[in-house]
Order: structure tokens, then sequence, then C-alpha cells
């Protein structure tokens, strides 16, 4: 057993000095692809060279702890553990990364004034060793399963600390990293951690066969239920009052991170139910017109998960007459207009605060993985999803199984139908799966935060502070590793 241990871990380093070459070698190709996605717009146009690994700000003095987290949803979750380290350790310095410009978007405006934010560094030697030669972080916090190797494998070489939270793994990436090459050097990543914290116990049990160390995995709760907790700013604050004065005394669904194809009449798909294949049309807008029979004065707000998506959801029902309005534009939502579209950022989480139903998409076509339904269990929704939920099958298990009235996952149009006609004409059902959906999100949400930085305090923190003074006082030079 020892032996084969070890033989894994000889592979692991040689698979991993090889993709170190191989990335060294691509690293002016990819390099010159973050210059073209900034051509297009992908990047910032301005602080862009940060994906290179170049700082657009200098590092303060004293310890410093990174976060790091691929987008919005991840970001939004590591905020309140960013808020509980700088009420429990003011004096660490903190930088948050991300690597989207939608995330950075909506993540810069809800950070706290004195944390650090920057692009991540792309995964390249050179990329890598510039940003932890000039931050020199005493500890690194990633998000679910941001493994990239260069980063990890350079901030062992350092002695830095490293968490990883709300990790998950699905069954189809635990193929993919038990492959012939994948599955030793995701072994060997995955012993550099101080501490692993699994989403649940079936991506616990999948990091045990990729050989991550049982004695580092520990159990807190899925970050995902307190991502966004959050106060509006003034600003939103006010925009959202208004909207809910525009929404007095009319009927409101609210459908939520909706993909392309989930929206549209034409678009069909397969689902099993039990041994029979149904054909279902996918439709939001669709439905809202069969509601509308019922319900002349309805409004749906639609908020895809793409706010240009949202724009061309618009154009199309102006094309056929219908009165939409867009929130981009700030317009009144008057007696005639019964679709509201969203084609903004960030605010998801407040305007489910005006439905009393919430829809939660990308769960209706195949490939599709869902979608956090925690917002909008916090905010009393009934919530209703598909069944393409991907990892988000674990929120959706526990919170039935505290009330089975706190989600409701239905399989097509026929069925969503059936379930909102049935919520708009009973109220005490309604009213039911709203405050069981609240409670659920209260029980499961309740110490969260708490439970990951004692987590964080024990495993990595106390670690970073042993190596505190002697990594301080290296040069600058020696936390560098070579290009190649």
């Amino acid at each position: 057993m020892a032996a084969s241990a070890i033989a894994i871990a000889k592979k692991g380093k040689l698979v991993y000095e090889l993709y170190r070459a191989l990335t060294y070698g691509l690293s002016p190709l990819l390099h010159l692809h973050v210059y073209w996605r900034r051509l297009r717009g992908r990047e910032h146009h301005l602080r862009w060279t940060e994906r290179l690994g170049r700082p657009s700000l200098p590092r303060p003095r004293g310890p410093l702890l990174w976060f790091h987290a691929v987008s919005l949803g991840e970001g939004m979750a590591a905020i309140p553990v960013i808020n509980q380290s700088r009420e429990r350790r003011p004096d660490l310095n903190i930088l948050m990364t991300s690597t989207t410009l939608t995330g950075f978007e909506v993540i810069k405006d809800c950070l706290p004034s004195d944390v650090i934010y920057q692009f991540f560094p792309v995964d390249t030697p050179s990329a890598v060793d510039a940003f932890i030669g000039h931050w020199k972080p005493n500890a690194i916090v990633v998000l679910e399963n941001e493994l990239w190797p260069n980063l990890i494998m350079t901030a062992s070489r350092h002695g830095i600390a490293l968490a990883l939270l709300n990790a998950r793994l699905s069954p189809k990436s635990f193929k993919r990293w038990s492959g012939t090459l994948a599955f030793p050097l995701v072994s060997l990543l995955l012993s550099k951690f101080s501490l692993i914290v699994p989403l649940s116990t079936s991506e616990a049990v999948r990091l045990q066969l990729l050989q991550a160390p049982p004695f580092v995995i520990n159990f807190s709760g899925d970050l995902k239920y307190v991502a966004g907790n959050n106060d509006p700013s003034k600003e939103d604050r006010v925009k959202i009052e208004d909207l809910k004065v525009q929404l007095t005394h009319r009927p409101v669904w609210l459908a939520s991170s909706i993909h392309r194809g989930e929206e549209e009449e034409s678009e069909i798909y397969f689902c099993y139910i039990g041994a029979h294949m149904i054909s279902i049309s996918a439709v939001m807008l669709e439905v809202h017109k069969v509601l509308m029979q019922m319900l002349p004065n309805l409004v749906t707000i639609i908020v895809p998960r793409d706010p240009q998506h949202g724009r061309e959801i618009a154009q199309k029902l102006q094309k056929s007459g219908q009165n939409v309005v867009l929130r981009s534009e700030q317009e009144k939502l008057l007696a005639g207009a019964t679709v509201y579209v969203v084609d903004t950022l960030g605010e998801l989480r407040y305007l489910y605060r005006l439905s009393p139903i919430a829809v939660v998409g990308g769960s209706f076509l195949p490939g599709l993985a869902g979608h956090n339904i925690a917002e909008a269990a916090a905010a009393g929704c009934a919530i209703l999803t598909g069944y393409q939920v991907g990892h988000f099958s674990h929120m959706i298990q526990e919170m039935k199984q505290l009330n089975p009235l706190s989600v409701l996952q239905v399989s097509g149009k026929g069925e969503l139908e059936q379930a909102l006609k049935e919520l708009f004409n009973d109220t005490r059902i309604l009213q039911k799966r709203r405050t069981a959906a609240q409670e659920a999100f209260r029980a499961l949400s309740d110490g969260i935060v708490t439970n990951v930085w004692n987590l964080l305090d024990i495993h990595v923190f106390r670690k970073a502070g042993f190596a505190l003074e002697k990594r301080s006082s290296l040069p600058c030079h020696a936390l560098v590793g070579s290009n190649k």
C-alpha cells in the first residue's frame, strides 16, 4: 500500500513537471490569448495585465490572506468568510481574486473597501511566480474546484498554507480526474492542502478516492447558503423599493438564471420520469402566456443568466408587439406591461424579495447543472426548479429533508404550468411553501461561517502564523521560482 502511494506520488511529480514545461512553452500564446480576450471585451480593458501576474497595487505590510473564487457565485460565497476574517483578525490584509469580468463587476461593489481586489493570474509559471512573488500570501483559500497545478505547487514550495472550501467534484469530473495522467497529478495537488471542506459526503468520498488525505477533510455546511447576505447599497435599495411600489396589487412570479432555450417555446428536450420518456417544451414565456389567461394583470420577471441574453429577449418580445420593460433602461412598469426583463448583474438576491414565487432556471435542459436556490429561500419565495441541478442536488435534498414543501421540482412545461396555477389559486399552499423554504434556509445556514472560520483558524491560520516571520524576512526573489 505504501509502495503504491510512493509510486503514485512520483508519477504525479513527473506529470506536474510535464505540465509546468508545457505551460512554460505555451506562455507566449496564453498571454496573447489574454490580450485577444481584452480586445473582445472579455477582460478588463485597463487591468487585464493582472492576469499576467502584474500587480496594479503595492503589497501592504503585515500578514496577507488570499481568497480566490473563479466567478460571481463563488465570490459571493467567499464574502461572508472574508468579513468574518476581518472581524476576528483585523491584523490580516486580505486579497481577493476572481477570473471573470462579470464576477468582477459585481463583487467589487460588495467587498469591504480595505480588501484588495485583483484578477487571478493565468496558470503559467511566469504569471504565478510573479503574482506570488509580489503578494507573498501567508495562506491561500480557494473556492470549489480551482485546482491550478502551478499555483498549488508554487505555494506549497514556499510553505504557503492552502485551503479548499466548498470543494465539489461531480461524477463526471471524478471520472475525468481518475484518468491515467490526471489521477497522479490531482492526487499530488490534493496532498498539498491543509484543509479541504467538501460540499457533501459524496464529494468527500470522491476526493478520498483521489487520495486526498482523510485528516484534512472536514465539514462545515455549504457556503452558498450564506452567499449574498450583505444588505443592498442605498442606491440599490431605492431602486428595489421603487420597483416594489410598481408591483403593488399585481400577481408576480420570477424566473431566474434562465439559460438560452429555457425561455423559448420552440426548445424541445426529453426527460425521464420513471420508465417513460416524455417530450417537453421548456418555456418560460409560453407559461407566461398561459398564466395571462387566468391572471390578466400578471407580471413575469425574467432574469437571464447573461444580461445580453436579456436584451435579446426584450427585443424579440417587442417585435412581437408585447409591452416589455428592460431594467437597465429604468422605465416604469406601466399597466400594459406584463414582462419585466432584468439585464443587470448582482441584483437577483434583492429581486427575489419582490416575488412570492421563484422558478430557478439552468435546470430544465439536459447538460445544465442548476443554480443556487438558497437566495430565493432566504427571501421567502416558493421555489420551483427542474431536475437538471448538478451539484445543487445536495442542497435540494437537504431542504426537502427538513421540509418536503421547501422545494418543488418539475420536469417541464405542463408540470410547471400546473404548479404555478395551484400557487396562484391557493394562497394557503403558497404561504406554506414560502414558509417552508425560508425555515429550511435558516436551519441550514445557521453557524456555517463560524464553522468555516474555526476550521481555517485550526488548520490554516495557525500554520501560516508559525511560518510568518520566516517567510516575511525573505527577499522577494527568494519567493519566486525559476520559470523553468
